[in-house]
């Protein structure tokens, strides 16, 4: 892999800061100075920081999950609930979900051993965008869409403005199908939002996280990021 990532990878600093490091004259591959961040490396060299060798690393690994209902979105439960991360148990690596969808929820779940971006992913400051779609009980008239666009007063806070869209509706008016899009992430906040507005959430998925999207993952099922969506994701929160 490439000199910068693989110094990312071993916990030595971010590619950008690792790009910086090379460009100093601090990193040394085989005993010869490196000057090229897309000098490609492997576990059988010899890698130095200010002459310090780099130790070897876990291999990051990125999944999108397809999460079912019935799933509690933690590494472990107490009360023996199954939870995402036996879906992905076949891999090998322990990886954990970034952020948590609610039990009863379903659809795009990422997991990551990679702490430092999914920290940065459920963090406000970067205004990673999360895609719902909510069954509720009865039709939102326009003023209540508009309050839950503008932000809503809920214990005490108010919520940040946020995308909202009447995807479809019953015909006999007792359901509708709402999109909202947010940029944080409280706990049980879209539930929290239909409620304030009078219109209880019936069923509830996530069909994108950070732009990615589900398509043609099974329900329970997981994928691999490829090389491209990950670095999309690291730049989306400056890593």
């Amino acid at each position: 892999m490439r000199l910068a990532k693989y110094l990312a990878q071993a916990g030595v600093a971010s590619r950008r800061r690792a790009e910086i490091l090379i460009s100093e004259g601090r990193i040394s591959v085989n005993g010869q100075l490196a000057d090229q961040p897309q000098m490609m490396v492997d576990d059988s060299d010899l890698v130095t920081v200010d002459g310090q060798l780099v130790g070897g690393f876990e291999k990051k690994e990125y999944l999108l999950l397809n999460k079912p209902a019935g799933y509690i979105s933690t590494a472990q439960d107490t009360h023996k609930r199954p939870t995402v991360t036996s879906l992905v148990a076949d891999l090998g690596v322990r990886v954990y979900p970034v952020g948590r969808l609610d039990a009863d929820t379903n659809g795009v779940l990422l997991l990551t051993n990679d702490g430092e971006l999914a920290y940065r992913l459920m963090h406000p400051r970067y205004q990673v965008k999360k895609v719902y779609q909510a069954w509720v009980r009865g039709i939102p008239d326009v003023v209540s869409i508009s309050k839950m666009c503008k932000g809503l007063l809920i214990e005490g806070e108010t919520t940040a403005p946020a995308a909202v869209n009447l995807l479809a509706k019953k015909a006999d008016k007792s359901l509708a199908l709402l999109e909202i899009t947010l940029t944080e992430g409280r706990k049980r906040q879209v539930k929290k939002m239909c409620q304030a507005i009078g219109h209880p959430v019936i069923k509830l998925s996530r069909v994108s996280f950070a732009g990615l999207r589900a398509d043609n993952v099974e329900e329970g099922s997981y994928r691999s990021l490829t090389d491209r969506e990950i670095n999309a994701l690291y730049c989306l929160v400056m890593l």
